[in-house]
């Protein structure tokens, strides 16, 4: 590091040289190295393929999403647990103290605007030895006393805008943290009404299954009696017992899966799974209608893209800091205060004193450091830029993979439907077949098992449809809008350098 002293304006009167100092170097600070940032394109398809056919472009605004978006669903059940989210959730805590923590920085990095003033007080007293070497009275031990009271200031001009960028780059940084703080809460309350609404799907299954239990405990009933009044064989009994208890094996199943969805919303809304219950409801419910909106209005909409852009937006900023590393360092260090041997004048006119400095310093030769720091800076951003870009694409599709979901769900809902009907009807059939003595107990059981599969499958697409409308609002980012990251821009306003 190479330091040059400042010395200019010698013509001017010694008291007024620190202070046109001072305003030349303010002057100086209008201008900020490094590239202007704007939002890099992204590929954004006209329309989406899988727009649904009831949705009316023309009236999207009574449909939109908004803050509370599970409401959609009108249970209440669901909108109690979703409250609880916001208060006890504990991953939202983190996200919420990592937001806090970028503001903090934010206000940091700000106050290097302004200079930095320090006051103090000392007092010292001293003895010198008399026989100290150029002692004008050898022998003779002289005391003195020095009080002094300073008031230092240190500052540096932002003459390269040095101090702006890394504003910029932590403002960006903390509305960056702040999207990601929605993207939390939004997948926090995406995960619990998936793990609600399959809980829900498995309260129906389990119902259909106790069902499926009494109506098989009844035909074991009748097939008993059949073969004691020796009608049936005991392989009908024991093929109808085996009906019987391995329907009662999947109720089983069905609740331990229930078990581990309870829990996990339990540990959502942030209660231990020890102490929380979800009472049991069976699903009787069909996916609202969700309008997508446009493709372009996508990047405004979900949190994730908003944060990716932020972080472009910060790593174009740090470009502008590290080349601000080329330009010298420039620093005003005025002090006063008052200096006395004792303390009945110490505060007098004739202890005062004053001195006004100034510095610059330039790295002359550093083995290239400046330019790696340069170049990691371009790469950051070009890595900013690309993970962008990517999770762009990813949005549309994950848009897309839902809207095609519901799509195809609803028309295999109404295919099972009538799947389930004509499995019935069979049944029915069947036993009326095999009380009549024309065909065998094997034919009811397979007309059973097709109607019982049939049954379930149904009432699993009734799920899958569900969750795949919390999964597309998930998608367009439920009701979320990136004009929320204003209030971040708000708090750190730029003081506009003097000059401008």
């Amino acid at each position: 590091m190479t330091g040059l002293e400042c010395s200019p304006f010698r013509r001017l009167a010694p008291s007024m040289r620190g202070g046109a100092l001072f305003v030349g170097l303010m002057l100086m600070c209008g201008c900020a190295v490094g590239p202007r940032y704007s939002r890099p394109s992204a590929p954004v398809p006209p329309d989406y393929e899988e727009t649904p056919q009831n949705w009316k472009p023309a009236q999207p605004a009574d449909q939109m999403l908004r803050g509370k978006w599970w409401e959609v669903y009108q249970d209440p059940q669901l909108n109690a647990l979703e409250e609880k989210i916001n208060i006890s959730n504990q991953s939202l805590k983190a996200a919420q103290a990592q937001f806090a923590q970028a503001r903090a920085t934010v206000r940091y990095n700000r106050a290097d605007y302004y200079p930095t003033i320090t006051a103090g007080v000392s007092a010292a007293r001293d003895r010198y030895s008399g026989n100290r070497p150029l002692n004008t009275s050898p022998g003779v031990n002289e005391t003195t006393n020095d009080l002094i009271i300073p008031v230092d200031m240190s500052y540096e001009p932002d003459v390269w805008g040095r101090v702006r960028r890394t504003v910029e780059a932590a403002r960006a940084d903390a509305q960056a943290t702040l999207a990601d703080l929605e993207s939390v809460r939004l997948s926090v309350h995406a995960e619990l009404a998936v793990d609600y609404f399959q809980a829900r799907e498995l309260d129906a299954e389990a119902r259909l299954l106790d069902d499926t239990v009494a109506s098989y405990t009844k035909q074991l009933e009748l097939t008993d009696n059949r073969y004691k009044g020796g009608v049936a064989s005991q392989v009908d009994v024991a093929q109808a017992q085996t009906q019987l208890e391995t329907a009662r094996a999947q109720a089983i199943d069905v609740r331990e899966q229930r078990t581990q969805f309870e829990h996990a919303i339990a540990v959502l809304i942030g209660e231990p799974a020890s102490t929380f219950t979800l009472p049991v409801a069976a699903l009787n419910a069909t996916p609202p209608v969700i309008p997508p909106g446009l493709p372009s209005e996508l990047l405004e909409r979900r949190p994730d893209i908003a944060a990716n852009e932020r972080q472009m937006a910060s790593a174009n900023a740090r470009i502008g800091i590290a080349k601000a590393a080329y330009f010298p360092l420039f620093n005003l260090g005025p002090s006063a205060g008052f200096e006395s041997t004792t303390i009945v004048n110490w505060l007098s006119s004739p202890s005062a004193f004053a001195y006004v400095g100034a510095s610059a310093v330039v790295t002359a030769f550093d083995v290239g450091r400046r330019r790696a720091a340069s170049d990691q800076a371009r790469a950051a951003y070009d890595q900013a830029v690309a993970n962008y870009q990517q999770n762009v694409l990813t949005a549309y599709q994950e848009v897309e993979d839902n809207l095609a979901g519901l799509r195809l769900l609803e028309d295999e809902s109404n295919t099972e439907t009538r799947a389930v009907a004509a499995a019935e009807h069979s049944l029915t059939l069947s036993n009326n077949r095999y009380r009549g003595g024309v065909t065998t107990y094997l034919e009811v059981i397979t007309a059973q098992a097709t109607a019982l599969a049939d049954e379930r499958t149904a009432v699993q697409i009734s799920g899958r449809r569900m969750v795949d409308s919390v999964l597309l609002i998930k998608a367009l980012g439920g009701g979320w809008d990136a004009a929320s990251l204003s209030v971040v821009k708000m708090e750190s306003r730029t003081p506009v350098p003097a000059g401008q």
